[in-house]
This record gives structure tokens, sequence and C-alpha cells, in this order.
């Protein structure tokens, strides 16, 4: 059985720890098949908060490390979904 694994980042104070963030994610490349970031605009600046939606592929203890690092960075919050890929 395999599992497609969605996470949401949920930044609230992307100038304090965007780097940090990015770092974790460049980190863990080659585990993220897919990857949208959200921004909450306004008419002066990019906004404070921003949300990062990641899909994730290949070996689930590496997601666990990648979960581990970003959740150990202050300003952050995470969430995810697993799907069970059902084979025939």
């Amino acid at each position: 059985m395999a599992i497609t694994r969605i996470m949401g980042i949920n930044v609230s104070d992307r100038k304090e720890v965007a780097s940090d963030v990015q770092n974790v994610l460049t980190k863990y490349g080659c585990s993220i098949r897919t990857r949208l970031g959200l921004h909450e605009p306004d008419d002066d600046n990019c906004g404070v908060g921003g949300l990062i939606i990641i899909e994730l592929t290949g070996d689930p203890s590496e997601w666990e490390k990648l979960e581990n690092e970003l959740s150990a960075i202050k300003h952050t919050e995470l969430n995810k979904m697993d799907f069970e890929k059902k084979l025939n």
C-alpha cells in the first residue's frame, strides 16, 4: 500500500523564519513532489503570514525528519493528510 502525504505549513512570521523554513525545504527537496506557496499580501508589503502546501514522495522516514525539523522552527504550524493509494 502506497501513501500520498500532503503537508500544510502555516508560517505566522515570514520575515523572521522564512530563511529557516526554506533551508529545511531545500534540504528535503528530493522528498517534495509539489510545492505551493500562498501569502497574505497587502498594499504596503507581502504580509506577515504565509501558507506552504507540499506533496511528499519517496521514503516516509524522510517525511518524518522533515516534519520534525519544520516543527522545531518557531512561528510554524504543521498539519498533514495521508491518502492511501489502492492498487488493483
